[in-house]
């Protein structure tokens, strides 16, 4: 059965759905993004999502044309026609049609090219890799310095994911100046002496929306929670590490530039927030 994608209004055929060739999104990456996931056919940590949605379109000078009511009833349609039960929708919004190519922004007035679709992942409660937890390793972090924006400028992060893969591992953590920034699509954190460590939010990191949830429930949990950068060496001295993302959720991270962390496995701190966070979530669906 063909997907059904939302595009400017419209609910069509995956093959039906056209975007023009002059769309600002394509020739000049100028699109901000948002990645929904979705268990027992409910949308998790929504508001939060719309929030930095919000935030990025703000950022960047694009209109925003939908409130977050709209949004919500699009999003539940897309999930309703496409029979989502766990998966995931993905919402990008770019500058639109600007027309000639140009550095120069077309006209405030240019309406917004606005697409959504979905996908099918049934493995994203029970997944086999929670179990084993991720390798990774170390790459330079040579992004630009708004990396607050969530944009489709995604091709290095892309590149840094394949070379991870080239070498065996699951993923890569980006690092600049000796400091760890965050994975190619996730946010990083180190576990040492019982405290939680990740990075403070700057315009250097993504404000993950899992991030957020994960750290107030570890909080609640009355789990102590630093907010501070750290380096490799730190890393690789830790007794647990984990990344957090919207279609990851809390993953393990049991080996660091082929160093294997405390016994290897998957540490207790970052399996029970794992189990914290999809036990809220889901309750906390809409």
């Amino acid at each position: 059965m063909s997907r059904i994608v939302h595009l400017n209004g419209e609910y069509l055929p995956e093959d039906q759905a056209k975007v023009s060739v002059f769309d600002r999104g394509f020739v000049m990456a100028d699109a901000v993004y948002e990645v929904t996931s979705v268990l027992d056919g409910k949308l998790i940590d929504f508001p939060g999502h719309m929030a930095r949605l919000a935030r990025s379109l703000g950022e960047l000078g694009i209109q925003n044309p939908h409130s977050d009511d709209e949004w919500l009833a699009i999003h539940r349609e897309m999930v309703a026609r496409n029979e989502i039960t766990h998966g995931m929708v993905y919402l990008q919004v770019s500058r639109g049609n600007g027309g000639d190519r140009d550095f120069v922004y077309p006209p405030a007035d240019t309406p917004p090219t606005v697409v959504l679709y979905t996908w099918q992942k049934p493995q994203l409660i029970d997944n086999p890799a929670a179990e084993t937890g991720w390798k990774v390793c170390t790459l330079p972090d040579i992004r630009w310095h708004r990396r607050d924006i969530k944009t489709v400028q995604l091709l290095y992060p892309s590149m840094a994911k394949m070379e991870a893969k080239a070498r065996g591992c699951d993923d890569a953590w980006l690092v600049e100046n000796g400091l760890v920034t965050e994975g190619t699509s996730n946010n990083a954190y180190i576990v040492k002496g019982g405290a939680i460590i990740t990075r403070a939010l700057s315009n250097d990191i993504l404000h993950g929306i899992t991030r957020a949830a994960v750290l107030r429930f570890a909080r609640e949990a009355q789990m102590t929670v630093e907010e501070r950068s750290f380096t490799v060496e730190e890393a690789i001295a830790a007794d647990e590490a984990f990344i957090t993302s919207a279609s990851a959720f809390v993953m393990p991270v049991v080996e660091i530039d082929g160093v294997r962390l405390g016994d290897g496995a998957p540490g207790k701190v970052s399996r029970r927030l794992r189990e914290i966070y999809l036990e809220e979530s889901r309750a906390a669906a809409i």
